[in-house]
């Protein structure tokens, strides 16, 4: 495609490269240079000014997704005779990519990838969202097999068979995807099979495959490792999907009735590792999130966020002192009444499951995993259990940058159990800050895309369920009793 003319900006967007252009766009990727991240400019081009308001109608239904797993719209410029917007440029390797490298997947990561997207498509569903035609170029997967989709909502009403045909187009081109020879091949082979209007009397739905993946990815119980980058590499000839159909449909309709326990024992169970030290941060002038400085004092602030057992020794905790009448001893003076327990949401299971090195979620977990679902006064509660606290989001985000020039530049990792090869660690030593799960901060604050709006309390970092911009990634919530399968949190020491 065509370099951009030298220097050319639109606001604080510096382009750099035009990499796709239609009859009335151009689209660009762009550095976005207060915050130091790669993004894509749509911008209207200058002699089609009169789409301006279908341009900005389909800009405003896609600002309105707010969905983990779809594109974010970061922010939409129209003035005379400029009109475009920036949005989320999303990373990894499509679908499409992947099937013209004629490389694929196995069955089980295949399923957990139909049943994101399923999820996605549901929730468009619910809300009526109008979307161009989704296909396996929508579809992006990072080295670490996280999943996003592209942002496909247009203006208008949704067409009552949007959702039929997306499902016919994903049946009919997923198939080479189906790595032959593999546990749950046949299975995956007949749903698609199912997907394109084969055997089954009915078409399916949006919400069948999500039934039917789900029950795909417990039967074979795979924690879904790490993905390998899309090569050129030659993938041996296939047999035709139609040869196994007659055989896949009586193996899948008897398998999807016969579940196992989710937290099934993993044929290989992570060996304990130490946990690495919390870090130092010295007192000084340190970069603020907002892109500002500002002064603090020296303290140390954990590698890691608080894992499962470290959580489940401060609840054994609580239970002894529970028996003096003492349970409340930590918790904050404006921890609401009707608040009795710090038992993370669906802890049981959790904790089985991270006992048995098994999975929870269909994710794969240990005692060594980050814990999640919990809420602020839990958090805030365990800190003061450890003589520590929260850590402000000017101190967590001058720890990320410790060593690390561009925050936006540290790889994004799953939720895992933590180890010294956890892929976003900061120069410092620091886990876990881009990806795994998102973390509780100590105070509110003003969002500066709202300066005029009222303080809230601040959630900082990306997880796996939320991986849009990585580090950078903040949101601010009134509520602190939310509790999420992707949030937890890591404590700061304060240095006397």
């Amino acid at each position: 495609m065509d370099a951009a003319p030298e220097q050319r900006r639109l606001g604080e967007y510096l382009l750099t490269e035009c990499i796709a252009e239609g009859p009335f766009t151009r689209t660009w990727l762009a550095a976005q240079e207060s915050v130091r991240r790669t993004v894509l400019i749509e911008e209207l081009r200058p002699e089609c000014a009169d789409q301006a308001d279908a341009f900005l109608a389909d800009i405003r239904a896609k600002a309105a997704v707010d969905h983990p797993s779809i594109g974010s719209v970061y922010e939409a410029v129209a003035v005379p005779g400029l009109c475009f917007y920036a949005r989320e440029l999303l990373p990894g390797a499509t679908l499409e990519d992947r099937l013209k490298a004629s490389e694929p997947l196995k069955p089980v990561r295949l399923a957990y990838y139909l049943r994101r997207i399923a999820e996605a498509n549901l929730y468009h569903e619910a809300r009526g969202h109008a979307t161009a035609g989704f296909g396996p170029a929508a579809v992006h997967i990072d080295e670490q097999g996280v999943i996003r989709l592209e942002n496909l909502a247009l203006a208008g009403p949704r067409e009552s068979e949007q959702s039929q045909r997306d499902i016919t187009c994903l049946g009919q081109a997923l198939p080479p995807l189906v790595a032959d020879g593999l546990p749950g091949a046949t299975r995956m082979l007949t749903l698609l099979a199912w997907m394109r209007g084969e055997q089954e009397p009915a078409p399916l739905d949006w919400k069948s495959i999500h039934g039917y993946c789900q029950q795909i990815e417990q039967q074979l119980a795979d924690p879904l490792p790490k993905l390998a980058p899309v090569t050129a590499a030659v993938i041996s000839k296939r047999k035709s999907p139609h040869m196994l159909m007659a055989a896949a449909a009586g193996l899948l309709l008897g398998s999807l009735c016969l579940l196992p326990k989710s937290c099934r024992k993993s044929a290989a169970a992570p060996p304990r590792v130490t946990l690495p030290e919390a870090v130092e941060i010295p007192a000084g002038l340190h970069p603020t999130p907002d892109g500002t400085s500002e002064p603090l004092r020296a303290f140390r602030i954990s590698a890691h966020e608080v894992t499962i057992d470290q959580y489940e020794k401060f609840l054994e905790a609580l239970d002894i002192l529970a028996k003096d009448g003492r349970r409340t001893l930590f918790d904050h003076d404006s921890q609401p009444p009707d608040k009795t327990s710090h038992t993370p949401e669906a802890w049981p299971d959790l904790l089985e499951a991270a006992r048995a090195d098994g999975s929870w979620n269909g994710q794969p977990v240990t005692l060594d995993s980050p814990v999640v679902g919990v809420d602020w006064w839990d958090a805030t509660a365990y800190a003061e259990w450890k003589q520590a606290r929260l850590p402000t989001q000017e101190e967590w985000f001058a720890a990320l940058c410790q060593g690390l020039k561009i925050p936006a530049s540290l790889p994004a990792g799953n939720w895992q159990p933590v180890t010294m090869k956890t892929p976003d660690r900061t120069p410092a030593g620091l886990l876990g800050m881009a990806g795994s799960v998102a973390e509780w901060t100590r105070r509110q604050a003003v969002n500066p895309a709202n300066p005029l709006g009222q303080r809230l309390w601040v959630i900082v970092g990306a997880s796996y369920l939320r991986p849009a911009n990585g580090a950078l990634a903040r949101e601010w919530t009134e509520d602190r009793r939310q509790r999420r399968p992707d949030l937890g949190f890591r404590v700061v020491f304060d240095l006397k």
